[in-house]
């Protein structure tokens, strides 16, 4: 047995619901996607994420299967993991899982066994931003890019405003002390709330949102299990492929982006905000990191430029961050019957200084692409040229993507 340190962090994995809206016959977490349950593979994902206390809340008269499940996922960190029996509203099954918390944690996760193909690179950086943050909550949230309206009955009564909107996943994170504290809060007097960050900011406490991922939507009724299906085949395929088939070949695309400074606000570059930092001027939020990693892979798949489908001629994408640009990108290019590979880039400037973030932001630029590998380095130019000089950012960025067997390709 591999003995493992304490660690300072656990997530609540919630597998307590019942399954109707999915019209199974059993527990909505114990359904097959493939050869594997929804709770299966929501624990695949959790424990190739950083070591922390895993506890799976069951439905009663199910925990027998659940601690089969932990234990397969587990390997040889089953001693971080325990399941609990859930109560009759989601809320009171969260306890449960406080309840069992080891007490050396101190930042606490709450799951959605649902959203069964969540990247593990989204539960790491979902517990680094708790950890680095002030006492706020964190949630993984991703972009509202349907034109949305207010309806009353068969009339449409005006458009929403989708910029200010975010779709919010899970997990999502928090300091524990707060959060138990809120939760003893909403218990004692009845209130229910939609998720765990309305119940904390209820309790008067911030919550922050950092950028999610597509694979990780909730399985709620039958279309979604067959997206996840669709998911899991289309990521096995390209293995399966003969060798001999030119469309089965890994294609590398390049891609390059150069913008001056300039302009009003903070700096936003590889998918992180910098304040105090002079912004790069561009269409959208000049991003040129995330900028060049599109272009990369439109040109690894032959999809055209970054112009071509975000440019001038694209007002819906002015002032638009990386995780837009990408999210959509990985859209097209799967569309297009390709699957991202990895992602390398390389940028240089003087500023900002960026190793202290590099992390952060390949995990913010992985989660963005689905959870594809992201590769960045900085450097200067010894103060040769415009990057040299402080005038701008140049990026350059390979990408390797592959094609989904059968699927037809450009």
């Amino acid at each position: 047995m591999t003995v493992l340190p304490v660690p300072d962090a656990a997530i609540i994995v919630v597998a307590a619901g019942s399954g109707t809206r999915l019209g199974a016959d059993a527990p909505k977490a114990l359904v097959g996607i493939d050869d594997r349950t929804i709770l299966r593979h929501a624990l695949d994902g959790v424990f190739a994420a950083a070591p922390m206390q895993v506890i799976v809340v069951a439905p009663a008269g199910f925990e027998g299967d659940a601690e089969t499940e932990l234990r397969a996922a587990a390997g040889d960190r089953a001693d971080l993991g325990r399941v609990v029996v859930g109560g009759d509203t989601r809320q009171r099954s969260v306890a449960a899982g406080l309840a069992a918390l080891w007490a050396d944690v101190r930042i606490v996760l709450v799951h959605d066994a649902a959203r069964a193909l969540t990247p593990s690179a989204l539960i790491d950086a979902v517990t680094e931003s708790v950890r680095g943050g002030e006492d706020a909550g964190v949630i993984p949230a991703l972009p509202v890019v349907d034109t949305l309206k207010r309806v009353d009955a068969a009339d449409v009564v005006a458009a929403v405003d989708r910029s200010i909107l975010a779709a919010a996943q899970t997990p999502q994170g928090f300091p524990r002390e707060q959060l138990e504290a809120a939760y003893a809060v909403a218990i004692a007097s009845g209130a229910e709330y939609t998720d765990d960050a309305a119940l904390f900011a209820a309790a008067g406490h911030a919550v922050q949102h950092i950028s999610g991922a597509e694979r990780a939507f909730k399985i709620t009724v039958p279309a979604d299990l067959e997206r996840a299906r669709h998911l899991l085949e289309d990521a096995a395929e390209p293995a399966r492929a003969p060798r001999h088939s030119a469309a089965s070949l890994p294609r590398v695309g390049v891609g390059t982006d150069v913008h001056a400074f300039g302009g009003e606000g903070n700096l936003w570059l590889a998918g992180l905000e910098w304040p105090g930092e002079q912004p790069l001027s561009g269409h959208s939020d000049g991003d040129a990191v995330a900028h060049a990693i599109v272009d990369a892979l439109l040109a690894a798949a032959g999809l055209g430029d970054i112009g071509e489908h975000f440019g001038t001629a694209h007002p819906e994408y002015a002032g638009a961050h990386a995780d837009v640009f990408l999210a959509r990108t990985r859209e097209l290019l799967g569309e297009a019957g390709f699957v991202i590979g990895n992602v390398s880039v390389q940028f240089q400037g003087n500023r900002p200084r960026f190793s202290a973030r590099r992390a952060e932001a390949e995990q913010a630029l992985s989660a963005a692409l689905g959870g594809a590998p992201v590769a960045v380095a900085a450097t200067t130019t010894d103060g040769l040229g415009f990057p040299g000089r402080g005038e701008g950012i140049a990026v350059t960025a390979v990408a390797l993507v592959v094609a989904v067997q059968g699927a037809p390709v450009r």
